[in-house]
């Protein structure tokens, strides 16, 4: 059986390579001299890459199987140690270009030579989930960018939340045990609706910020191209006289905001769990290419003592109506990783790595993450010279006298491997031109102690509750109920309340009655006056949405017979506005449509839900309405999206499946005939109907 032939597939078409079957019926594709020929890693051309070394047909493995070893090992240590957070994450590669100098605030070529282009690498990535967990958790997004600059490479290192935790990295373990999975019992995964987190969370009200951000519809995004990025800490940009500036770094999504609503974000963790990678992959591959502008909040010294907060406190924000924005370049992402472990998993972000003109503030938790960081990467990646990897190697000249370490790929030539010296002519040396820190008088007592301005722990929450708008407020309220009712102990719960009516009465009385509370607890002791801080639009979701419909998708529910005329009215119109349309039918393949033409099937009806759409279209024959009136997937579909306040499209086939999902008509359910109204209700979200379905309301 070892004549070479072509061998069919299942399909019955041939594979377009020349194979053979072993003695085993096994397949073995071959080599045609002019492709690549299967190696080791030695470069020995392999005969046989199908069966091990044996004593013979049926006897042990031989030792002396030097490629089954070699396959066997390296396969062994093809995962390396994921990363303790962040370890789910999308990249994809870009480029940053500069619209507005800051030429006199830095001297950074990357933030002072307009129009010059950058190369980037972004991942954004969950926080507490494995690397296998899920795309739509309730969880922060991390958003980090490496800049491939002309003067090294700049690691700009954030959230799409602006603030953080804790105010000092210290407490960071101890933050990130209490969210993990809980030790004694392995779980939950990715998730922070347990005892662990809110017990910490509740002796440590510093957080509370965060977790009205956390609890906000923030934490549960529509799309990574619709989440906004955030450096947290405030930065120094130092100029040619040497003079500092503050600076804080946003990164503002093109497509503006937009997040889902929490029932949906379950049930997509379902349908698919890669969700958010694959709307990226998607994107990108489509021409759809994600971008970003690049703003910065710029501020004196002067001007920070003025504050009624301390900027060097990560659990706050400097609001934009204090310190407007100003938009200095835009960042798109054109290209998907050759390799997603060589590019998204061995990429290393350190917030230590910056330019000649940037610097870093006292902030407590950015000084401690300078330090975590490297030496994350360098147990991560298990060696010194991780930035040697192609991902995280500068695009610009290197050198130094570091030499050695393990998986060295340098070869340094000459005798010298020191500064100074006196025995070569071109070893490299320091020059004036490189990084120099911010000439900062520093003074007073050493000591473990926190300033007493990061002692206000409400009022910055308060200020982002009040902000919101009552769609909003009311998600957060439900996100706390959900949350603190996964919570075993009884005090736990209490004490949250507690906190709460620092931030708002009517919040910590509606989260009280929803736990079941006979009485509200009293308030928690406040360390510090509360402040009322004014309301602030650009703390919200709701209200930085875009009535657009680029990145946006429709799904059209249809069987055979369905009308031809209406599916190609609205997926035209649909397609100009710049969205994607799917279509969706009870089997895969083509479907017949009612002038017998044939149309291409997407999505096969009980594994592609509406959830994966931001508006559906129902276009059936009246046969085929009564026969998916028996299916709960197609009832399901039109429930689903009525259910996450989606603009629905229906005709007349159409009507029996809203019927028997107990819809009802509203702004947002229109016939397919209204294809204007149509598309006007799916720019947004149907908030008035909201009301109408959830009891909390």
């Amino acid at each position: 059986m070892s004549n070479d032939k072509f061998v069919k597939r299942d399909d019955g078409a041939p594979f377009n390579k020349k194979s053979r079957i072993g003695e085993g019926g096994e397949l073995h594709q071959l080599s045609d001299g002019e492709g690549a020929s299967l190696t080791t890693n030695q470069g020995l051309p392999l005969s046989d890459n199908q069966n091990s070394l044996k004593a013979n047909p049926h006897g042990p493995v031989l030792l002396e199987d030097f490629i089954l070893r070699e396959k066997i090992t390296h396969f062994d240590h093809e995962r390396i140690p994921e990363r303790i957070v962040h370890a789910r994450g999308t990249g994809a590669h870009g480029y940053f270009e500069l619209t507005h100098s800051l030429e006199q605030y830095t001297t950074a070529k990357i933030l002072a030579e307009v129009g010059e282009k950058t190369p980037v690498f972004t991942r954004i990535s969950t926080v507490a989930g494995g690397s296998g967990s899920v795309d739509t958790p309730r969880d922060v997004r991390g958003f980090a960018t490496k800049f491939y600059t002309k003067e090294g490479n700049w690691d700009l290192v954030g959230n799409n939340v602006p603030v953080f935790f804790i105010q000092d990295a210290i407490k960071f373990p101890d933050l990130v045990h209490a969210i993990k999975m809980e030790p004694d019992r392995g779980f939950p995964q990715s998730a922070t609706a347990h005892d662990t987190f809110w017990d910490f969370i509740s002796l440590t009200p510093e957080s509370m910020h965060m977790v009205m951000w956390i609890m906000s519809d923030r934490t549960i995004p529509r799309s990574l191209r619709m989440i906004e990025g955030f450096g947290v800490h405030s930065f120094r940009l130092i100029n040619e006289s040497g003079h500092p500036t503050f600076v804080k770094f946003h990164w503002r999504p093109k497509l503006g905001l937009q997040s889902m609503v929490w029932d949906e974000a379950v049930k997509i963790a379902g349908a698919d769990p890669d969700f958010m990678r694959r709307d990226m992959f998607e994107a990108i591959e489509a021409g759809d290419f994600p971008e970003w502008d690049l703003a910065v909040q710029l501020f004196t010294e002067e001007e920070a003592e003025q504050f009624p907060f301390d900027h060097l406190d990560a659990t706050k924000l400097i609001p934009e109506e204090l310190v407007p924005l100003q938009v200095v370049g835009r960042m798109v992402l054109d290209r998907w990783p050759n390799n997603f472990f060589a590019e998204t998993e061995q990429v290393a972000f350190c917030p230590s790595h910056v330019l000649p003109g940037i610097d870093f503030s006292n902030d407590p938790l950015l000084q401690g993450r300078l330090f975590s960081y490297l030496d994350t990467q360098l147990s991560r990646l298990g060696s010194p010279n991780f930035h040697q990897i192609p991902v995280n190697a500068p695009k610009c000249p290197f050198a130094n006298h570091q030499r050695d370490g393990h998986m060295q790929m340098e070869q340094p030539a000459g005798r010298v491997a020191y500064e100074p010296n006196s025995l070569s002519d071109n070893s490299p040396h320091e020059t004036p031109k490189g990084f120099n820190s911010a000439a900062v008088i520093e003074g007073g007592s050493k000591g473990r102690i926190r300033p007493e301005s990061f002692a206000d722990h409400y009022s910055q929450a308060k200020q982002f509750f009040i902000s919101q708008s009552s769609y909003e407020q009311t998600h957060i309220a439900s996100a706390l109920i959900f949350e603190l009712s996964k919570v075993e102990h009884v005090h736990i719960r209490e004490a949250m309340v507690s906190h709460l009516r620092h931030i708002s009465e009517d919040l910590a009385s509606l989260v009280a009655g929803g736990l079941g509370f006979q009485q509200i607890p009293d308030a928690s002791k406040a360390e510090s006056i509360v402040q009322e801080m004014p309301t602030s639009l650009a703390l919200q979701v709701i209200g930085n949405m875009k009535d657009i419909l680029l990145g946006r998708s429709v799904g059209i529910l249809i069987a055979d017979g369905s009308d031809v005329v209406a599916i190609n009215a609205i997926r035209n119109a649909f397609y100009d506005a710049g969205s994607s349309v799917k279509i969706i039918a009870p089997k895969i393949g083509n479907a017949k449509l009612s002038d017998d033409s044939l149309i291409k099937v997407d999505g096969q009806l009980a594994g592609t839900p509406s959830v994966l759409f931001d508006a559906v279209a129902i276009i059936l024959s009246g046969e085929e309405a009564k026969a998916l009136s028996k299916e709960a997937a197609a009832i399901d579909f039109v429930r689903d999206a009525f259910g996450h306040l989606k603009a629905i499209a229906y005709d007349e086939g159409g009507r029996l499946l809203l019927t028997l999902a107990n819809v009802s008509d509203d702004a947002g359910v229109v016939g397919v005939s209204s294809v204007d109204k149509f598309i006007a209700a799916a720019m947004t979200r149907q908030w008035d109907r909201e009301k109408n379905i959830r009891t909390l309301l």
